[in-house]
């Protein structure tokens, strides 16, 4: 089968891995090079350089929008399109280009978290699985028919690193599969009335309010490891907060109820023990290595 494939992030790279094996991809669209590190040197995505590193076409517009980049596309003359996180919108030309249209591998249980984050809402909002729903592309968000799903479990252990590298994993190999069943699978429409929507991550997201429950707070760190991250703030530090664990212990929120062998902070109902924590500028560090260097006042307030 001739495949256009559409990524960009390291989601998208075990995806682009399988099908090179299994099929005849013909070209990739990813996003654009940018600017990174103290010299500003343009960085090529994960998703472009293992399309280089596999001698295969690489095309990087910055929108689907105009007609001589739609022209292109549908020139290419692909049986159909793969897409995992591309981040750029599919206007209808572009969905509706090639004999089986597009195919998109979503990080989530659809209809449940539609959107931008399902990986990092899935762990915050406590749900117990997540998983990866091969579906449809369409013009509305996320909202096409579903060819197959495969549901992974969420422990107390998921951060948002571990269940992103098993989802891309479970939905290269379930992509695949639905390629090969292709003309037999009858997909199944949504249901609307179940539907959530994962909305994007926000910068102000990032700092813990301690005025919230502690489980979910303990919830927040580990959906937001090591993406996009989270942090406290001290006398003028940030500290960033990998890991940390409920304990039963009260206090006004945000007082620090113990900084001498632990760390603990007290939230709207019990209060964190902070097991994982970075200062700024420094290396990751146990709370307990932490504390032997640095030093809080207890019943402080952050």
């Amino acid at each position: 089968m001739k495949i256009v494939f559409m990524g960009t992030p390291d989601f998208a790279v075990p995806v682009l891995k399988k099908l090179i094996e299994q099929h005849e991809v013909i070209c990739v669209y990813t996003r654009a090079p940018k600017p990174s590190g103290r010299g500003a040197e343009l960085k090529k995505t994960p998703v472009h350089l293992i399309a280089e590193k596999n001698g295969i076409e690489v095309r990087t517009p910055k929108t689907l929008k105009d007609e001589n980049t739609q022209q292109e596309f549908c020139s290419l003359k692909a049986d159909i399109a793969i897409v995992a996180a591309y981040g750029l919108i599919l206007p209808k030309k572009v969905i509706e280009a090639f004999p089986f249209g597009c195919l998109n591998v979503h990080a989530s249980v659809l209809p449940r978290w539609r959107g931008a984050a399902p990986i990092q809402r899935a762990i915050e909002s406590g749900d117990s699985y997540s998983g990866v729903t091969i579906m449809q592309i369409v013009e509305d968000l996320d909202a096409g028919k579903m060819y197959q799903k495969q549901i992974v479990p969420i422990t107390s252990e998921t951060t948002g690193g571990s269940l992103h590298d098993t989802l891309s994993q479970v939905g290269a190999d379930l992509m695949c599969d639905v390629l090969k069943n292709l003309l037999t699978i009858q997909p199944m429409p949504q249901d609307e009335t179940l539907v959530t929507y994962a909305s994007k991550l926000e910068k102000d997201e990032e700092k813990l309010d301690f005025s919230l429950e502690a489980e979910y707070l303990e919830r927040k760190i580990r959906a937001f490891n090591p993406y996009p991250g989270t942090y406290f703030e001290y006398q003028g530090n940030r500290f960033k907060v990998l890991k940390a664990k409920v304990t039963l212990k009260e206090g006004k929120p945000g007082e620090i109820l113990s900084a001498q062998k632990s760390l603990i902070i007290a939230c709207k109902k019990n209060a964190l023990e902070i097991i994982e924590i970075q200062r700024q500028g420094k290396r990751v560090m146990s709370a307990a290595e932490l504390l032997r260097g640095f030093s809080f006042q207890e019943h402080s307030a952050l």
